[in-house]
């Protein structure tokens, strides 16, 4: 069995992102594009003040996290073919992570404004705060607690169809 070269595992772990980002793009656009239609909603207009300040802050964390999940495609169409895919992973990782910073702090949002809408603010400030640690939970603090999970192991062992079988 060969061992993977330096360019195969650039290439792979492009793929492997450019797979996680679709994920992460059609969330982001579903919630960008509810937000986009919101203020045309008839029940928009008895919204307070405060409700249109966590929608401005809804929308425009949305576009900046659509902005930063969608570029590494722009990025790869500027550097196609030029052999800097190890310089296109890491851009890629570092917009992928701020989109989805930026997707929570939209989605929490989304989560307040709604809430505050149709609830008691007291009550939705808690609906909220439990929505934004959930999010972190799963998003945050697991991940980078199981981040060395099987540092022992070589890398790619993962992808290995013998350690996949067990044989």
């Amino acid at each position: 069995m060969s061992k993977e070269t330096e360019r195969q595992r650039w290439q792979r772990n492009f793929a492997d992102l450019l797979q996680e980002l679709r994920v992460a793009q059609t969330g982001v656009q579903i919630l960008f594009a509810f937000l986009l239609t919101l203020p045309f909603s008839n029940g928009f207009t008895r919204t307070s003040d405060f409700q249109k300040d966590v929608y401005i802050v809804a929308l425009l964390s949305a576009a900046a996290a659509t902005a930063m999940i969608i570029s590494p495609v722009a990025f790869h169409r500027a550097l196609f073919r030029q052999g800097r895919k190890p310089e296109l992973v890491r851009f890629a990782h570092r917009m992928a992570s701020g989109g989805l910073g930026f997707m929570l702090v939209s989605m929490v949002s989304a989560v307040l404004l709604i809430t505050d809408f149709v609830l008691d603010r007291g009550i939705a400030f808690v609906l909220t705060a439990v929505t934004a640690v959930w999010f972190l939970t799963f998003w945050v603090l697991l991940p980078f607690a199981r981040r060395n999970w099987g540092e022992d192991d070589i890398d790619d062992d993962d992808d290995d169809p013998q350690t996949l079988t067990g044989d």
